[in-house]
């Protein structure tokens, strides 16, 4: 498993912001773009720089606390 697969990660449109938001809360605030596509592409792009610099810097990940709802049984 990569790194940064244990990250949850998502995009939603802001109607506020006119535009669609990429978020990895455990790593990153978040980037916008116009196609969800895309965007989420970068995202994982973003997130996986991200990690590579914590392990260049020796430094430890942040837990990853952040998950998908769960469905109720």
């Amino acid at each position: 498993m990569n790194p940064s697969d244990q990250y949850h990660k998502w995009v939603e449109w802001s109607d506020e912001g006119g535009a669609y938001i990429g978020r990895c809360p455990d790593l990153i605030t978040g980037i916008h773009g116009d196609d969800p596509i895309r965007l989420y592409g970068e995202l994982c792009e973003v997130i996986d720089d991200v990690v590579q610099h914590f392990e260049e810097e020796g430094r430890a990940l942040p837990a990853a606390r952040v998950r998908p709802m769960q469905k109720v049984r």
